[in-house]
């Protein structure tokens, strides 16, 4: 058997997400091989050589793939499908955008959000906001499947040798064209790739008070910026800083909830994460069932002073 790894990039270098999905591909008990489809993208192929347990890379340059597009990339999927058992994706926003695709042509059932691999057709993946595993079988001859990151550790990104394959681009069918991007700057870590971070709810009561009080904690710890659903709707924090079911799954090695009370939907987007501190001054805040340390204190003088003793 042989496993597709749908690589995320930037043209120059790999996500890091590409690493779990090779992990999970590795486990399938198969080859891996990995799909670089990009525009000017010979640097991003270098790169996925270089990653540990994979045997070739597939390289294909072509315009339409300059900026992830799902619909020339599932083409483009679709045209090397014959020859892979599963095909792998990351459960980001960009995976989840072309694996349907994929799937719905091939006419096959997608396993999605997979956590645990447990042999080349049976899958773990969470429902219900993960309060529930369920385990999965897939019967089609192609499985198509997206990975959660936060279920495997990433391969190691530099070690291997595999050959690059230079494969030519399906028509562009035109489906699709790129107009234009607003990409918010932002000088901290990538939410789902930080090591550290410090999230804000709703108690904190406004935009103002969420930057005077969780940012500075953040910057005292090198840590991304999350926040609560509740939160985001109330303004208080950009849709992409949203942690939770409904936001971006996290599993860093420290996850700091400052007035989180810890909803379902929130609690499934970050409970993986190493080290949980939560504070709140709710005693039965839901945040304290997953807490590995809890504050029970107003958080308007108990981070202040957090920051004081960092």
């Amino acid at each position: 058997m042989t496993a597709l790894v749908i690589a995320e990039h930037d043209n120059n270098s790999i996500r890091p997400a590409t690493l779990n999905t090779v992990t999970a591909a590795a486990q399938c008990d198969g080859v891996v091989h990995v799909l670089v489809a990009g525009h000017n993208a010979g640097a991003a192929a270098a790169a996925a050589a270089q990653i540990a347990g994979i045997s070739q890379v597939i390289h294909v340059d072509a315009e339409q793939f300059a900026h992830g597009l799902a619909e020339p990339l599932a083409e483009q999927v679709l045209a090397l499908a014959a020859n892979y058992s599963h095909i792998l994706f990351a459960a980001t926003a960009s995976g989840k955008n072309v694996a349907p695709r994929v799937a719905a042509r091939l006419d096959v059932a997608q396993v999605s959000d997979v956590t645990k691999v447990l042999s080349a057709d049976t899958f773990e993946r969470p429902i219900y906001a993960g309060n529930a595993v369920a385990t999965v079988q897939a019967q089609d001859a192609v499985k198509v499947i997206t990975v959660r990151s936060t279920g495997f550790d990433p391969t190691a990104a530099s070690g291997g040798a595999a050959a690059v394959q230079t494969t030519p681009a399906v028509a562009d069918a035109g489906q699709s064209r790129f107009v234009g991007s607003e990409i918010a700057q932002n000088d901290r870590p990538e939410l789902t790739a930080a090591k550290v971070i410090v999230s804000g709810g709703r108690a904190l009561g406004s935009a103002e008070k969420f930057n005077e009080i969780i940012a500075p904690l953040a910057d005292k710890l090198g840590a991304a910026l999350g926040a609560s659903r509740a939160a985001v709707d109330a303004g208080y924090a950009p849709n992409d800083w949203q942690v939770g079911q409904t936001g971006k799954i996290v599993a860093p090695q420290l996850y700091v909830a400052v007035g989180i009370s810890g909803a379902i939907q929130h609690l499934a987007g970050m409970k993986d994460s190493k080290v949980i501190v939560a504070i709140n001054k709710d005693p039965e805040a839901p945040i304290f069932s997953v807490a590995d340390y809890g504050l029970e204190a107003d958080l308007f003088s108990a981070v202040p002073e957090l920051i004081r003793t960092l």
